[in-house]
């Protein structure tokens, strides 16, 4: 990706280049996106977007409401194809390497009488996906215990893995979940939303975690947020999604008024408190329709 953030235009398929070609070898990105765009229901949500993400490089997905930035996720996991474009997850197509990505999709609900327990969850990343009994899978239980049990610390959830999942709290639930996203050493890991629902403590206990992760254990995270704030000083790059282009680069050169103005093509000022905060005014919804994220139905607004 050029250093310098551009603003892309809607664009047709882009022209495979070396770095998309093969297996990744040593040192090339983890991720790669070349012209990549993606459709819903025939509606174009953003074409021309250039992107490369180092190992151990923490990116945001920001924009407004209805723009495509959980379809970037589901682009990168593989449910959904890209209209156009090449894309390389692991030096793969998306889904042939998924054994090495992590996925904690948008916020669920836990029922405060669920008695699963918090270390049972993180399990359920490790034979999830396995049929059978649990007692008579994996050949190594012990290995598998003390992976789940690895994982759970690196996420400071020790203390309350044990006890009933539904009667731990928002940003206690959100450690175990990242735990079992983690649990089977994941080189990408792909975040939707993690910060929804929690109040502003728990939104920076859980930035600082998910940047600790990504910069000391060399994780790639790709992460979808609404506000930037919390994680600003954890970012190395942003991706702002809007009006179907995208401007990606370091923080400094995307989130400021001329970036953002070029991107919506409409007058946008980005402005800065006392404490850093970055504040975004002038700029449009967009609006969209899309599935409630709850309980299927469709609704006017939210993101796509």
């Amino acid at each position: 990706m050029n250093p310098t953030a551009q603003a892309h235009a809607p664009a047709g398929e882009a022209e495979p280049t070396e770095a998309l070609n093969g297996s990744a070898p040593t040192g090339t990105p983890v991720l790669c996106l070349c012209g990549a765009a993606a459709k819903v229901g025939g509606r174009t949500l953003w074409s021309g977007v250039d992107l490369e993400v180092q190992t151990g490089e923490f990116v945001a997905v920001l924009g407004p409401n209805g723009v495509g930035k959980s379809t970037l996720v589901k682009v990168l996991l593989g449910t959904v194809p890209a209209a156009a474009g090449q894309i390389r997850v692991l030096g793969k197509r998306p889904g042939e390497a998924a054994h090495r990505v992590g996925y904690l999709p948008q916020r669920r609900s836990f029922d405060a009488d669920l008695r699963i327990r918090g270390v049972d969850i993180v399990r359920m990343g490790l034979d999830g996906d396995r049929w059978g009994v649990p007692l008579l899978w994996g050949r190594n239980k012990r290995a598998e215990r003390d992976r789940v049990a690895e994982v759970i610390e690196l996420v400071g959830a020790s203390a309350y893995a044990h006890r009933p999942i539904g009667q731990c709290s928002g940003g206690e639930q959100q450690r175990l979940l990242i735990a079992q996203a983690l649990v089977r050493r994941p080189e990408i890991l792909l975040l939707d939303e993690p910060l929804d629902s929690l109040d502003l403590p728990n939104q920076s206990a859980v930035a600082a975690l998910i940047g600790r992760i990504c910069h000391e254990e060399g994780v790639a995270v790709v992460m979808v947020a609404h506000d930037v704030n919390p994680i600003l000083h954890h970012l190395d790059r942003v991706v702002y999604i809007a009006e179907g282009g995208a401007v990606c680069g370091p923080p400094s050169e995307v989130i400021n008024s001329e970036a953002l103005t070029r991107l919506y093509r409409t007058p946008v000022e980005v402005l800065s408190t006392k404490d850093g905060r970055l504040v975004v005014v002038g700029q449009p919804e967009a609006p969209a329709v899309h599935r409630d994220r709850h309980s299927g139905r469709e609704r006017d607004g939210g993101g796509a």
